[in-house]
């Protein structure tokens, strides 16, 4: 059982002597299992919220629990995927998949059926050997999801993951995950600008205000999801012509309108 819990969370930040609120009275829970995105206005918060989760910053107020335990700093049980692909240059495919279990002194023969099976999975076959450098964009963010999944983490924290990518190769990221999270499900914050985005690949979307950031409201996605037959479908633009997703598409976008004077994109 993996969820993570936020209880009453704020966040304050100094600068120039001054204090500004970041995130205000943030209660939430993320499933175990479950597929959650948060999308909101440029500065509401949403990366302080998934850092937070990570261990990589602390709420001045309230608590930030996973799996029932207050997170205190970065840990096993959970595996990070940033936009910046942040492979180690000087190690190939296969080496930069395997540097974490080494830290986990997994036994080498499990190490080497967890690395073949995500190699299998991102469809990286062929490229073990290869060098960030002679990959693309797309291959290696495959490559950092593979190094993220194969850890068999309980939470995956995903800081706009596709943020950096073409507008082709993410749409095929984006199908390459829903594969993988319907494949192999673990409990999934997911933070990103593209409403689009959160809604073909979330269980639930929370939609957060502007700074301070606080949450507007939470949207369920999968039992309309699951009705409407959405993974069905195997193109996601397939998905998006259906009435369902453009309703619920343009229901976030109205939420995110409200809140004026925004960068929201």
């Amino acid at each position: 059982m993996a969820n993570i819990q936020f209880q009453g969370v704020q966040r304050v930040f100094k600068q120039n002597d001054k204090e500004f609120v970041a995130l205000k009275d943030i209660d939430l829970v993320v499933q175990d299992r479950e597929f959650v995105a948060i999308v909101g206005p440029s500065g509401c918060g949403k990366t302080t919220c998934m850092r937070m989760a990570a261990g990589l910053e602390h709420p001045t107020g309230g608590e930030v629990r996973v799996d029932n335990e207050i997170v205190t700093g970065p840990g096993p049980d959970r595996a990070v995927v940033f936009q910046a692909f942040a492979l180690f240059p000087w190690k190939t495919v296969w080496d930069n998949i395997e540097f974490g279990l080494q830290s986990l002194d997994v036994d080498p023969q499990e190490a080497k059926r967890r690395i073949e099976q995500y190699i299998e999975l991102m469809g990286l076959q062929g490229y073990e050997q290869a060098y960030p450098h002679q990959l693309s964009g797309g291959m290696q963010q495959r490559v950092a999801i593979a190094r993220a999944y194969v850890l068999d983490p309980k939470v995956l924290l995903m800081d706009e993951p596709f943020g950096a990518l073409d507008a082709q190769t993410r749409v095929v990221m984006q199908e390459e995950l829903v594969r993988l999270a319907r494949k192999n499900p673990r409990t999934v914050l997911f933070i990103t600008h593209a409403v689009e985005e959160a809604v073909y690949l979330a269980d639930r979307i929370v939609v957060m205000t502007r700074r301070p950031g606080t949450i507007r409201e939470i949207i369920d996605v999968k039992s309309i999801r699951e009705a409407e037959g959405w993974d069905a479908h195997k193109r996601i633009e397939d998905v998006m012509d259906l009435p369902s997703f453009v309703h619920l598409r343009t229901h976030v976008w109205k939420l995110l309108r409200e809140q004026q004077g925004d960068d929201t994109h």
